[in-house]
This record gives C-alpha cells, sequence and structure tokens, in this order.
C-alpha cells in the first residue's frame, strides 16, 4: 500500500502544473474569473435592487459570498475533470510520471494541490473584486477564509479526480455536471437561504459539500463568525479523504492494469 501514500513528488507534481499553466496564465484567469463576475454583477445588482436585503445584509453581499465558494468548486472541478483527463489520457503524462520515482499517490496528492490552488486563486480574485465594490469588507475573518477555500478545493477536486479516473471520454463529464454540479450551484445557498427549501430538499442539500463550503465562507467573508464549523470541516474533509482514495485505487487500476 505504499503506492497511496503520497510524498514530496506531489509537490513536484504541483510545480510542473504551474509551470505549464504559466504559459497559458490569462485566458485561464479570464475563464476563471469572468463568469463569476458577471454573476455578481447581474444577480447582485439587477435582482438585488428588488431584493434588497437579505439575513441582514446587501443582497450583493449575501450573493459575493456564496459566489465565491462556487468559484473555488467550478474552479477545482474543470481542473480535475478536463485539465486531469487530458493529462490522463490524451497526452499519457501520468503513464510519463510512473516511469519516474513518483508513485500513484503523488500524482492524485499533487492533482489536488493544484486543484485547490486554482480553486484559490478564482476565489481570492472573486473577493477582490467584489471588495472594489463594497459587497466584502476585509476584516480579519477573510484571512480565516483562504484555508476554508482551500478545503473546498480539495474536496471538489477528489470528487472530480474520481470521475477522471472513471471516464472513457469527456462527455462522460456532462453527467457528472448535469446531475451534481449544477444541482449544487442552484441549490446549496449560493443565491438564496436554505430554509426557503422544501424540508426535503435541505435534506439532500445538507449532505452536499457545496453547503458546507457556503457555511463557513459566507460569515467570513461578512464579518461573522461561522457556526458548526467542526461539522462543515468534517464533511468538506470526508469528501476529500475518500474522494482521494477511490480516485487513487481506480487510476492505479486503470494505468497499471
Amino acid at each position: 500500500m505504499d503506492w497511496l501514500l503520497p510524498g514530496w513528488g506531489a509537490f513536484a507534481l504541483l510545480r510542473r502544473n504551474l509551470l505549464v499553466w504559466r504559459k497559458l496564465l490569462l485566458p485561464s484567469l479570464l475563464g476563471n474569473f469572468v463568469d463569476p463576475l458577471l454573476y455578481l454583477l447581474a444577480l447582485g445588482y439587477g435582482l438585488g435592487h428588488f431584493v434588497g436585503q437579505m439575513q441582514g445584509m446587501p443582497y450583493i453581499t449575501f450573493i459575493a459570498s456564496g459566489i465565491v465558494a462556487s468559484s473555488a468548486m467550478n474552479t477545482a472541478t474543470f481542473e480535475g475533470l478536463y485539465s486531469a483527463y487530458t493529462r490522463m489520457a490524451v497526452q499519457n503524462t501520468y503513464l510519463s510520471i510512473l516511469a519516474t520515482p513518483l508513485q500513484i499517490g503523488d500524482i492524485v496528492a499533487g492533482e489536488l494541490l493544484w486543484c485547490a490552488v486554482k480553486g484559490a486563486i478564482s476565489a481570492l480574485a472573486i473577493i477582490l473584486v467584489a471588495s472594489l465594490f463594497s459587497a466584502i469588507d476585509w476584516r480579519w475573518q477573510v484571512l480565516l477564509a483562504l484555508p476554508v477555500i482551500l478545503l473546498t478545493g480539495f474536496s471538489f477536486g477528489a470528487i472530480a479526480l474520481l470521475f477522471t479516473a472513471l471516464s472513457r471520454s469527456y462527455d462522460f463529464f456532462m453527467y457528472y455536471f448535469t446531475l451534481a454540479v449544477t444541482p449544487m450551484f442552484l441549490f446549496c445557498g449560493v443565491f438564496y437561504p436554505l430554509h426557503t427549501l422544501p424540508a426535503f430538499a435541505q435534506e439532500i442539500a445538507a449532505i452536499l459539500p457545496l453547503t458546507h463550503a457556503v457555511a463557513l465562507l459566507r460569515p467570513l467573508l461578512t464579518g461573522q463568525t461561522p457556526g458548526q464549523v467542526l461539522l462543515h470541516v468534517l464533511v468538506l474533509s470526508a469528501y476529500a479523504v475518500l474522494g482521494y482514495l477511490l480516485a487513487a485505487y481506480l487510476l492505479r487500476r486503470r494505468l497499471l492494469s
């Protein structure tokens, strides 16, 4: 089981991905940044004009904190799906890496680190822009949001890598986006409080990772103290650990069988 435990090789893979990403820095940032910004402006100002206050804060503040969480989710997911699949199945990068002393655990852990970093870059860009519109105040709690953002990236990156290990083509990812990512984006508290949903929908949302990311990030980004911190952290950590273990097992079986 030594292959399952990551070593320093994970950071070598992280560095490798960072060096490649530097060549595509501007278009990558544009893609990760523009969509959340449009949601923030269109819904925060457009719909916010009619909504006014929500949970004691301006609607643009409410939605900005939710979009930070969803941006980390989307960026980590795209990186763990499309980019990782390209490295695995198209470029055969993983097979080349396995010819070195690195093992499967290093590959999966390195990819998770990269998913978390990319998610954090996207989320911090939204925080910066939202602060320019006075939707988020730079208080000390904002600094505590960074580990939560990284944990969110780990969680969704692990789930994405699990689906990547199972996928036989890019088209397979549409199942995950249609059945998981889009429903979480719409029903996990990004745009409105969960208590407005029917009881059964609240119960489903309670087990989804984005719900817990939003529950932690919204208070931290609006100068409040989150509740049930341990529960939210444990749920996100469980998704990250289980996703890592399953992705490592399936990737090993796929590449070395």
